[in-house]
């Protein structure tokens, strides 16, 4: 019996041996194994990470959201004036987002008017754009990043003239052509059905010519509900395609702005969806 236990125990003894050994002889062989498990992204990597997410499709959830940087917008003489406070009345820092601190989108109360534009700081909170607008209602959307506050970009309605003073309904007709020529540079929108709560891939054909780089992506999409509430800011999926992806969380009419660069010069493709239940 002492005789079984003792060969047993010396079995057990030479097992570990050779599992140790052979663990060791692995480890001396591969020896990133413990690194790669262990690995931590440089500030590089972690840079070309932020640039892979910035595709994906920003979309604003003011209902989720609670802002804690408030921005103010008037016009005056031609030119657009945004002043930024935080919830402490203090002026946020802004972090820089595809290659400006600040993204200001301005459209009519009809949808029929759009700018994209980027104010530049004169001041301490203060940023102003030069831009010609007519005299009608608008709905302005504040695109920032403060820099450790919570924001959501909700549509901030103002008035210009004397001429409207109130946001009036749209009547938008969904587009059933959906190849537009602007400036000569033709552009097709293509995709799958356009259902709610659904990941859509609107796919822009650009016909063979690539886009020139813009705002660091091959191209920018806004889209809008037909009261101008609901707001969507979209990049592409890589840098080499000019694909989108976003989806709709109520069914209705959507007016849809594309913007390439061709020639140096940035074309808006405007289309009118409908998304159905």
């Amino acid at each position: 019996m002492k005789k079984s236990i003792l060969i047993w125990t010396i079995s057990a003894i030479v097992y570990l041996g050779i599992v140790i050994i052979g663990f060791n002889v692995y480890a001396s062989m591969n020896p990133n194994t413990e690194k790669e498990a262990t690995h931590t992204p440089t500030e590089q990597e972690e840079e070309n990470m932020d640039h892979q997410n910035s595709h994906h499709s920003h979309e604003n959830h003011s209902e989720n959201t609670t802002s804690e940087v408030t921005p103010k917008v008037s016009y005056a003489n031609g030119e657009i004036t945004i002043e930024l406070k935080d919830i402490n009345n203090n002026v946020p820092e802004l972090e820089v987002s595809h290659e400006k601190y600040m993204h200001f989108i301005v459209v009519s109360s009809d949808l029929n008017e759009y700018h994209h534009v980027h104010p530049e700081k004169t001041g301490d909170g203060i940023y102003k754009q030069k831009v010609r607008l007519s005299g009608q209602s608008y709905k302005a959307f504040v695109d920032i990043k403060p820099k450790g506050l919570q924001y959501s970009v909700k549509p901030i309605e103002f008035h210009v003239g004397e001429a409207n003073h109130k946001h009036v309904e749209n009547d938008l007709a969904a587009d059933t052509e959906f190849t537009k020529t602007i400036n000569g540079q033709t552009v097709e929108l293509i995709t799958d059905s356009l259902e709610v709560s659904k990941e859509i891939a609107l796919n822009f054909d650009v016909k063979d010519v690539t886009p020139e780089p813009y705002l660091g992506a091959l191209g920018h999409v806004v889209v809008l509900d037909e009261e101008g509430e609901k707001y969507i800011h979209v990049h592409p999926v890589a840098d080499d395609k000019t694909v989108f992806k976003t989806q709709f969380d109520k069914p209705g009419t959507y007016k849809l702005w594309a913007e390439f660069k061709f020639g140096e010069q940035v074309h808006v493709y405007p289309f009118v969806l409908e998304v159905k239940e």
